[in-house]
C-alpha cells in the first residue's frame, strides 16, 4: 500500500487527468476485489494461494504477477522494553503460535518482569500474518498464531503501532516500512538469522537476505484484461517500473528494491501482455 500510494502520487505529476484510487486492506481482502473484477490490480505481500486463483479462474479472470519489492517483517516492542535482546525463529514461534502457553514475559525468561504480554497482530486477511504463519510452522509445527484474550486483531498496521507504542509489555509485528517511519515510538527486536547472528532490518539486510527468515517478496498482480483494454493502466505498471515510479520511492517508503534486472523483466512481461 505504501509503495503504491507513493507511485500514484509521482504518476499523477505525469497524467493529472488520470485518477488512480488506491484502497487499503489486507492482501485476502485485496484479493477477494481483485479475484471477482472488481479492481486492475492487487497489491500482495505473499503469492496468490490456490483457492484465490480458483476464484479468479472462476471468474475469468486472468493475471500477471509481478516482483515488485523486498520488505523485512518486523517484530516490534515498546523502546521501555531493555529486557527483550533478540529473537530466533523457533523462540518466535513458541511465542506467537497457536499453541503458545507463553503468557508473561517471565514465561519466556525468569529475568524478565512478571507481566502479561499484549499482542498486537495483523488480522487474518494479511498477507503480514500469513507470512509470519508460515515462518512459525516451519519453526515449530503450529498452523496457525495465537488467538487468546491478550491478543489484538487489526488490518490496520498504525492501530498495532499505536498499540506497541503505548505499553511497555507489548509485542507485535509489521512491515518494515510502517518501523522505519515510527522508529521513534517502538523498538525493532533483532533476529537471529540462520548464520547465528542477531540481524536488524535495513535497506542492506533485507536485500542481501542476512535478515532472515522474515525478508520477504512483495507483489503486484496485473488483470490481463486490463492491459488489453485499458491503456491507463497499461501506462500506471509502466511508470510504475520506470525510473520515476518504484526506484524513485523506494527507499523514502521504508522497502528495498527486488534483485537488478527484475524490473526491466517485468517491462519486457507487461510489454508482451500489452501487446505493445
Amino acid at each position: 500500500y505504501p509503495i503504491t500510494v507513493a507511485v500514484a502520487e509521482e504518476f499523477a505529476k505525469v497524467y493529472p487527468d488520470v485518477r488512480v484510487s488506491v484502497g487499503l486492506s489486507g492482501t485476502g481482502g485485496g484479493f477477494k476485489k481483485f479475484c471477482i473484477g472488481e479492481t486492475d490490480i492487487s497489491d500482495a505481500s505473499r503469492s496468490i494461494k490456490e483457492e484465490e486463483a480458483q476464484l479468479c479462474a472462476e471468474s475469468n479472470i486472468e493475471y500477471i504477477e509481478f516482483l515488485v519489492a523486498l520488505d523485512g517483517l518486523t517484530v516490534m516492542v515498546s523502546p521501555e522494553n531493555d529486557w527483550l535482546e533478540s529473537l530466533d525463529a523457533e523462540l518466535l514461534g513458541k511465542i506467537l503460535g497457536v499453541n503458545s502457553t507463553i503468557v508473561k514475559w517471565s514465561d519466556i525468561d525468569p529475568s524478565f518482569p512478571d507481566e502479561t504480554i499484549k499482542f498486537f497482530i495483523p488480522d487474518p486477511d494479511s498477507g503480514t500474518r500469513d507470512y509470519m504463519t508460515e515462518v512459525v510452522e516451519k519453526a515449530i509445527g503450529d498452523e496457525d498464531l495465537r488467538q487468546d484474550e491478550n491478543t489484538s486483531f487489526n488490518s490496520d498496521d498504525n492501530v498495532l503501532l499505536d498499540g506497541i507504542a503505548n505499553d511497555p509489555y507489548a509485542l507485535g509485528f509489521f512491515g518494515y516500512a510502517y518501523f522505519v517511519n515510527n522508529s521513534d515510538k517502538v523498538r525493532a527486536v533483532p533476529i537471529i538469522n540462520k548464520n547465528g547472528e542477531a540481524v536488524l532490518p535495513d535497506d542492506d539486510t533485507v536485500q542481501d537476505g542476512s535478515y532472515n527468515p522474515l525478508s520477504r517478496p512483495l507483489f503486484i498482480y496485473v488483470n490481463a484484461n486490463s492491459l488489453t483494454t485499458k491503456p491507463q493502466v497499461v501506462e500506471f505498471v509502466k511508470f510504475f517500473f520506470s525510473d520515476a515510479g518504484g526506484p524513485e520511492i523506494m527507499a523514502d517508503v521504508g522497502y528495498s528494491m527486488p534483485p537488478v534486472g527484475t524490473y526491466e523483466a517485468n517491462l519486457n512481461t507487461l510489454a508482451e501482455a500489452a501487446g505493445q
